[in-house]
């Protein structure tokens, strides 16, 4: 089956411990999420899946900021999420040049005003294997985008953090419903 790895927000602000918003930071690290993303984007060059980094971000001077989200309501007073900024850049210990494509979102899913899908259907994706920070934002918004788009989609829940155990827990339970739930180790056998 043509297969995509898409790995979500794997940037400074949101997941290193110096990021500007980076509530999941810690758990990310209990979890090993950058050395487990390293091994999937491994995998996927190995079994020549696409892999595709993800990252929010905004144009300087933030005219592209939903100034009524909540989620993204402050990144302008922090100076979070600026393109122009190292916050955009990819964790440092992430082997980011493994990936085939980086693509840059506006908004919480990895399909809201981007080229994802036209990548996705030009090599003719039919299954979407998905990990990130946050597995309650970003994770669960491009899973079900997708699942709504018709892909098979698996959430590599090793790849994904949140702000906590609990919250992360909620939602690969929520996920289940639309998803098939496996770990990095799975990978090599999909």
């Amino acid at each position: 089956m043509n297969t995509a790895f898409i790995g979500l927000d794997y940037i400074v602000d949101i997941m290193h411990p110096d990021g500007k918003i980076a509530r999941s930071a810690a758990h990310a690290a209990a979890r090993n999420v950058i050395e487990n993303a390293n091994r999937a984007l491994a995998i996927a060059a190995q079994r020549d899946w696409l892999s595709v980094l993800v990252k929010v971000g905004f144009e300087p001077g933030y005219a592209d900021l939903p100034a009524r989200s909540p989620i993204f309501g402050r990144a302008r007073e922090l100076g979070a999420l600026a393109l122009n900024g190292p916050g955009t850049g990819f964790h440092p210990a992430l082997d980011a040049h493994a990936a085939n494509l980086v693509i840059v979102k506006p908004r919480v899913s990895a399909f809201y005003g981007t080229r994802l899908e036209a990548a996705l259907r030009a090599t003719r994706i039919e299954r979407l294997v998905i990990g990130g920070v946050s597995t309650t934002w970003a994770v669960q918004a491009t899973a079900r985008d997708g699942h709504d788009r018709d892909y098979e989609i698996c959430i590599v829940e090793d790849l994904c953090a949140a702000a906590s155990d609990d919250e992360h827990e909620r939602s690969i339970d929520t996920l289940r419903g639309i998803a098939r739930i496996v770990t990095v180790d799975d990978l090599a056998t999909l």
